[in-house]
């Protein structure tokens, strides 16, 4: 190291930017780059979300239709057939219930389970969810499993 290659520490030296708005003799004076008149220029501006500059913004000019029911009960599907891989990779054995589905992470533990019939069953299984497909318990039944109802 000699006087020829010294430089600062790495990230000691920051460039500061330009100073706006500091007088005219800086050259960022006056309007401070903001422009002449008009909305931008004015301190304490922020455009709202989804405006289009006073066109009538897309949100508003597309129409509006149907209904959401406020009380739909939404329902996370298991098939069978990822029962039946499970079964196969001896992670479950005998029985299944929720607390076993949210351990898998086939579920959350807020989330209603519905057991769906894609796929077969090959495995006798005690099966314990709050929905089934009719289906899906047929299937489980005709295995020799049990299909219980939370």
């Amino acid at each position: 190291m000699d006087l020829s290659n010294l430089k600062p520490a790495e990230g000691s030296v920051k460039n500061q930017g330009k100073r706006v708005g500091r007088g005219q003799g800086s050259g960022k004076g006056g309007t401070a780059t903001r422009g002449h008149k008009g909305a931008k220029s004015r301190s304490g501006y922020s455009k709202k979300l989804g405006f289009e500059g006073g066109q009538m913004p897309l949100q508003r000019r597309v129409p509006k239709f149907g209904f959401t029911n406020i009380n739909r009960l939404e329902y996370q599907g298991v098939n069978l057939d990822t029962l039946q891989k499970l079964v196969d990779e001896k992670k479950i054995k005998g029985s299944v219930d929720f607390e076993s589905l949210v351990s898998m992470g086939l579920a959350g533990k807020n989330e209603l389970v519905k057991i769906l019939g894609r796929g077969e069953l090959k495995a006798k299984l005690t099966v314990t969810a709050h929905k089934f497909t009719a289906t899906a318990k047929a299937a489980i039944e005709a295995a020799g499993g049990e299909a219980v109802t939370l």
